[in-house]
């Protein structure tokens, strides 16, 4: 039997009548693994979700994934239960979406990170290398090596696509600077590993590397502290991670799930509703970078500028940062 809590995502909707109100909404939410908690990716989505609770009353279960294999039931059992819409966080539901949406016609869909062709299915989608361009340029100007890292977490195109856009925003900021690295693995055990991000990273700084970002979910965390055990920058990814450790996070690429997850719940609400790919980039307000008081010592006005023209540069289509998944290899 799933465990059945209480927490948070994106919105899904009836395919019969449209939802006249919030009081009608009976969401679900299926994390990935990781679990709801994970700083990053999945946290979230807990927090777009909670923020419409908040504002209108509207209560939602959920549950956390250890492995792939929960993934169908998971999905299933919420959509038996009439739970309306589900919500699946990760690219690794894909299929489950893909069964489930085909057995339950009745029931709307929100998949995160991935795409499913399917009248009653909305997948969201984000434009990841705008945001990772952003954090490249900002690393390389912060670096004093000339030498910054990346560690991803699963070997997945998602992940490669971070690291090219990172690539292109660090040789933007420094031709002659190095870019080194590494992903965590190729199994979903790659995301949850924090003793394999802390040793990926120590490689790193080892051979230059004082500047790294991360894009490994709870992996990624021992990226991070690895990076300030040394005196080193880590870049925060998907939620802002810059208070883990206060002047040794640079900033974090914020990937905004909370932001898709509370608007796609509100359009759910008015009863606007629409299958297809939802794409999230830096013109849409999907993606960014954090600057607080964490951080706001290690940005430079020079730096400051520097993002905001080449995120405007970005959005007016005056720079075109090559995305892995549709452009071809990255020649960066």
């Amino acid at each position: 039997m799933l465990r059945l809590c209480l927490s948070i995502l994106l919105f899904v909707f009836p395919l019969a009548p449209l939802v006249a109100s919030a009081a009608d909404l009976k969401p679900a939410v299926v994390y990935s693994v990781g679990g709801k908690f994970d700083q990053s990716f999945n946290e979230a989505a807990y927090r777009g979700l909670e923020n419409f609770k908040d504002k209108t009353g509207t209560d939602y279960r959920e549950f956390e994934i250890l492995n792939d294999a929960q993934s169908l039931q998971a999905v299933r059992s919420f959509a038996q239960r009439g739970r309306n819409p589900v919500i699946a966080v990760g690219f690794n539901h894909a299929a489950a979406v893909t069964q489930a949406a085909k057995e339950f016609p009745q029931i709307r869909f929100l998949l995160i990170d991935a795409f499913v062709d399917a009248p009653n299915v909305q997948s969201i989608l984000f434009r990841e290398h705008e945001g990772a361009y952003l954090v490249g340029l900002l690393a390389q100007m912060a670096s004093k090596t000339g030498t910054v890292g990346y560690v991803g977490g699963m070997d997945i195109p998602l992940i490669r696509k971070f690291e090219c856009g990172y690539r292109q925003g660090a040789e933007a900021a420094n031709p002659d600077g190095t870019v080194l690295a590494n992903v965590a693995g190729d199994t979903v055990a790659a995301w949850t590993d924090p003793t394999r991000g802390a040793e990926l990273a120590r490689s790193q700084m080892d051979r230059g590397a004082d500047v790294i970002l991360h894009g490994a979910g709870t992996t990624g965390l021992g990226v991070l502290q690895a990076a300030a055990d040394a005196g080193k920058l880590g870049i925060g990814v998907d939620s802002n991670q810059n208070g883990l450790h206060p002047g040794f996070v640079l900033t974090s690429m914020l990937k905004r799930v909370d932001v898709a997850v509370f608007e796609a719940l509100k359009a759910l609400d008015a009863g606007d509703w629409t299958p297809g790919a939802r794409v999230l980039g830096l013109a849409e307000g999907g993606l960014g970078w954090a600057l607080d008081e964490n951080n706001r010592a290690l940005i430079t006005a020079d730096m400051e500028k520097a993002v905001e023209e080449a995120r405007q540069a970005i959005i007016a289509g005056t720079i075109k940062v090559h995305d892995s998944t549709q452009d071809g290899p990255c020649p960066f």
